[in-house]
């Protein structure tokens, strides 16, 4: 079969990948030092955006996996005030306050709780929802199954913690970015399938849920766009080790391997038309569909991975915010 030509990036956005690093595009295991350097904000970077606002960012250590520690942020308001929209006919529909737990993306080896801080923030401040983040640990140093572990540790603390932190615990929504995403959905695949409280929904923006690396779409980004080919086979080594790609990972390492997606709660997923991700996410949506769940797909043309932030000028990064934030807005109708 001819190899398939690669989609076009879309014209608002190419010319941003001519400034990024070149790890950002094809990550080599001799650069993941580097990357994570790159990706590893602090908290200082989100002074700005709670300064004068009702708003506080609280950090807790948590238990993690096998005895480890993690620490969790979580961001709630600061006085009594709420969004006024309605909540009646919402998918949480609870009469009370919303959950938002959310995980980073950095390809299982970089990134931190921080990045997703300032949308949490936005959202706490529009929904009156509590909001958490957590630092996983990341790969080579923890391989799997240490970060999804982490991942529903930090989400079993934070659905124990409602009561304390004042939100309703069936109305949690569960999310993550990129790896993020990936563990996102490992989480609710573990918390299934050992019986634990599910999350009401799941929002997954780009997923990384497949270590195989074997779609069309993962040999058409080759050597382009952010996150390659080979960048996605470092952070899934770097994760698995000697067992990617063989029969022996898990359905909460790679979700992709899922056959059974029942029960899963609603899903939000997105991803680009021109990157990695792009068949993965779309076969894991319509498997969700073939359990009888429901999902909402969007594949944005020309999208790279990341473009919403990397250009978030363009036309198609505020359609794709815009889209993501409508849906959050329906489930919360808060």
């Amino acid at each position: 079969m001819p190899r398939s030509t690669r989609p076009s990036f879309d014209p608002e956005l190419a010319p941003a990948l001519d400034g990024l690093p070149r790890f950002f595009t094809t990550l080599e295991p001799s650069a993941i030092g580097e990357f994570r350097a790159a990706t590893a904000r602090e908290r200082s970077s989100i002074e700005d955006v709670v300064a004068g606002r009702p708003v506080e960012v609280v950090d807790h250590t948590v238990p993690g996996y096998d005895g480890g520690e993690i620490t969790v942020s979580v961001v709630r308001r600061t006085d009594d005030a709420g969004s006024s929209a309605p909540r009646a006919g919402s998918a949480l529909d609870g009469g009370s306050t919303p959950g938002i737990y959310l995980l980073h993306g950095g390809g299982m080896v970089g990134g931190s709780r921080w990045a997703v801080v300032p949308m949490l923030v936005g959202w706490v401040l529009e929904h009156g929802a509590v909001a958490a983040s957590v630092d996983y640990r990341l790969a080579p140093e923890f391989p799997d199954p240490v970060p999804v572990e982490d991942a529903l540790a930090g989400y079993e603390w934070f659905v124990a913690r409602a009561g304390e932190l004042a939100f309703d615990p069936q109305r949690v929504l569960v999310g993550g970015v990129s790896a993020g995403g990936g563990l996102a959905a490992g989480t609710i695949l573990l918390a299934r399938d050992r019986g634990i409280a599910m999350p009401a929904a799941q929002l997954l923006m780009s997923p990384m849920l497949d270590d195989r690396n074997d779609s069309d779409s993962s040999r058409e980004l080759d050597g382009v766009g952010v996150w390659d080919r080979t960048s996605n086979e470092t952070g899934w080594t770097a994760l698995l080790g000697d067992r990617r790609g063989t029969d022996d990972v898990t359905i909460a390492a790679a979700p992709a391997r899922a056959a059974d997606l029942a029960g899963v709660p609603p899903t939000y997923i997105d991803v680009g038309s021109a990157e990695v991700f792009r068949d993965e996410v779309v076969a894991f949506a319509t498997r969700i569909w073939a359990a009888g769940g429901s999902a909402e797909l969007h594949v944005w043309p020309g999208g790279f991975h990341g473009f919403q932030g990397i250009v978030p000028s363009a036309a198609v990064s505020q359609a794709a915010v815009q889209a993501r934030d409508a849906w959050v807005r329906r489930v919360l109708s808060a």
